[in-house]
């Protein structure tokens, strides 16, 4: 596996760390594995949300659009298998959803950090999408993300690697 040195945020051209997590439908995904296809890595602060629903809808809707541009999409976020298996049900989801239920991946990308909502401080998960390239680099990277919208940008941006 790959880590990052510690303190240095990870950036554009970064080697992406590599991980092994458990997915929906109960089998694992080792992200070096999918080479060459390149892989859109979204990070979701949990399940059955409305903006992680809509986002997870959005990334379902386009799905075969990144698959025709040869890219895998992949949704990370806390929450337990059994969840995730209950969230694409519930909503009829096509994407691959995986469980980081220990923070660790989280962490290594660096989007397990200090949140703020109605006056309490607490660590959660930032909405952040990497864009990982057929060589494993990080092409492209949004933190922070509006879900309106953000689906095309990811889409295009995929689209657009040599």
């Amino acid at each position: 596996m790959i880590d990052t040195p510690a303190g240095k945020p990870l950036a554009e051209g970064d080697v992406a760390p590599d991980f092994t997590l458990p997915r929906d439908g109960g089998t694992e995904v080792t992200l070096s594995a999918l080479r060459p296809r390149p892989v859109v890595l979204y990070f979701y602060p949990k399940d059955n949300t409305p903006g992680c629903t809509k986002q997870a809808i959005g990334f379902t809707c386009r799905q075969q659009d990144f698959e025709e541009a040869g890219g895998e999409i992949l949704g990370v976020s806390k929450d337990s298998v059994k969840k995730h298996e209950n969230f694409r049900a519930k909503h009829d989801l096509g994407v691959a959803l995986l469980s980081d239920a220990e923070s660790d991946v989280c962490e290594r990308y660096g989007v397990f950090v200090e949140k703020k909502m109605y006056g309490k401080t607490f660590m959660g998960i930032e909405r952040a999408t990497f864009l990982i390239d057929a060589e494993g680099r990080i092409a492209r990277i949004w933190r922070k993300v509006k879900v309106d919208g953000h689906v095309e940008q990811v889409l295009d941006a995929l689209r657009a690697l040599d």
